[in-house]
């Protein structure tokens, strides 16, 4: 029986062998119960809505839909439920879609195994979009010059809005830290991180943490040897 504080997960691949090793890996953590699976998007559907789950993992290649189609049909379903991305595409035009349509984490397949753990807690509990290390890396690293002219952009925008402070703060969010790990990072209390927060979505004109990220990613606005 299912207790009332576990994360209820749901998770959606075509590939069984691989759900069989996410779903042990996940149970095997406390506080998570897998209490549904789906191998197409039809399924998915099914089992969202017959399980109520918190937390989708969901692959995007599916065979009957694109799970893109999925995510933006979960997130009209309800806003509060947290789907995190496994997948094989290492691209950045994944990454941005996914962040457009509300997603809260994206995880590449080769790393689920190192990564999935620590998305599930950082996402459920609200701090922030989890985006996967080697991902987030080649992001900055790729192709420096094509970040070169929006740092210097990006920066000059930045300074008539936000302080040196959400500044700071925008830059470990968009690193993937958490709201613990700002707090500590730059010795100021969780609540005070969160005030921040909403300050800079105030002053960028956004409503979520995910576009948070969209809008440093877009900006370049972390160095690149920051990054890693």
């Amino acid at each position: 029986m299912q207790k009332s504080d576990e994360i209820k997960i749901l998770l959606v691949d075509d590939h069984a062998i691989l759900r069989d090793g996410l779903k042990m890996l996940l149970n095997n953590e406390t506080g998570f119960e897998v209490v549904g699976e789906a191998g197409n998007a039809v399924e998915a559907i099914d089992e969202f809505d017959n399980v109520g789950p918190d937390l989708v993992v969901l692959d995007l290649s599916l065979p009957d839909k694109n799970g893109l189609k999925v995510l933006k049909e979960i997130k009209n379903k309800s806003s509060k439920v947290k789907v995190i991305v496994l997948t094989m595409h290492e691209d950045e035009e994944y990454l941005q879609k996914v962040l457009e349509l509300g997603g809260d984490g994206y995880i590449l397949k080769k790393a689920a195994d190192s990564e999935l753990i620590s998305a599930v807690r950082s996402v459920y509990s609200n701090e922030g979009v989890f985006i996967d290390s080697y991902l987030a890396k080649s992001l900055f690293v790729s192709d420096p010059e094509d970040y070169g002219e929006n740092i210097k952009i990006g920066d000059e925008l930045l300074k008539d809005k936000l302080s040196p402070r959400e500044l700071d703060i925008l830059k470990l969010v968009a690193l993937g830290y958490t709201n613990k790990d700002i707090a500590e990072n730059l010795v100021i209390s969780v609540k005070t991180v969160e005030t921040h927060k909403g300050k800079i979505k105030d002053k960028l004109n956004i409503g979520k943490t995910s576009e948070m990220v969209k809008f440093a990613f877009k900006n370049g606005i972390v160095e690149i040897e920051e990054a890693y």
